[in-house]
C-alpha cells in the first residue's frame, strides 16, 4: 500500500490552534498602542493652534488706551491715560472677536474660531481652548492685582484625548 503524504485532521486543528494562540498574543501587544499613536497627531494639531492664537493675540496693540499706530502713544505713560485695570481685562462692551484691537481682549475666550469670527470647530473638532491675559510686571507666571507693563498671554488647549497643553507668551507696553 502507498502512503499518501499529507496532513492529518488533529495535524491542522493542532496548527489552527497554535496559529490562534499566536495571533491573540501579538493583537494583545499591539491593540493598546494604537490609542497612542493618536496622541503626536493631537498634540502637533494643538501646537499649531496655540501657535496660531499667539500669533494673533501678539499682534495686537498692548491695551486699549495705547497708540496702535507705532506706539507714540503708551498707556500709563507720561500725560497718557492709564492702562486697563485687571478687572477691565477681556473684550470691550459690545466688540466681537473680529474686533478684538488689543491683547487683553481675549481674557476669558473659548471659542474656536479664527480672527474673522469664522468657526474652526469642524476642523478641531474635539479641541478645547481657554485664552487667559493677565499683568505680570515681575514675569513670575503669577497673576499680579495691579497695572503693570507686561501682559502674560496663557492659551491651554485640550486635546481630543484629554491631555491639557498650555502654551504662553507675554506682551511688552512698548
Amino acid at each position: 500500500m502507498d502512503k499518501q503524504g499529507g496532513i492529518s485532521l488533529i495535524e491542522l486543528i493542532i496548527g489552527m490552534v497554535v496559529f490562534a494562540i499566536a495571533m491573540v498574543i501579538i493583537v494583545s501587544f499591539l491593540a493598546p498602542q494604537a490609542p497612542r499613536s493618536l496622541e503626536p497627531i493631537y498634540q502637533i494639531r494643538a501646537t499649531e493652534l496655540a501657535k496660531s492664537m499667539l500669533n494673533e493675540i501678539t499682534a495686537k496693540a498692548f491695551d486699549e488706551h495705547s497708540d496702535r499706530i507705532g506706539g507714540k502713544t503708551r498707556c500709563s505713560q507720561g500725560a497718557s491715560p492709564s492702562c486697563s485695570a485687571p478687572a477691565e481685562l477681556g473684550p470691550d462692551a459690545g466688540e466681537s472677536r473680529d474686533r478684538f484691537d488689543d491683547v487683553d481682549d481675549y481674557h476669558g475666550l473659548s471659542e474656536l474660531a479664527d480672527s474673522r469670527d469664522n468657526s474652526l470647530s469642524a476642523l478641531y473638532q474635539g479641541y478645547v481652548i481657554q485664552v487667559a491675559v493677565v499683568y505680570d510686571a515681575d514675569l513670575d507666571g503669577v497673576a499680579d492685582a495691579v497695572i503693570g507693563d507686561k501682559k502674560l498671554i496663557v492659551v491651554n488647549v485640550q486635546t481630543p484625548g484629554g491631555d491639557n497643553i498650555e502654551f504662553a507668551s507675554y506682551r511688552s507696553n512698548y
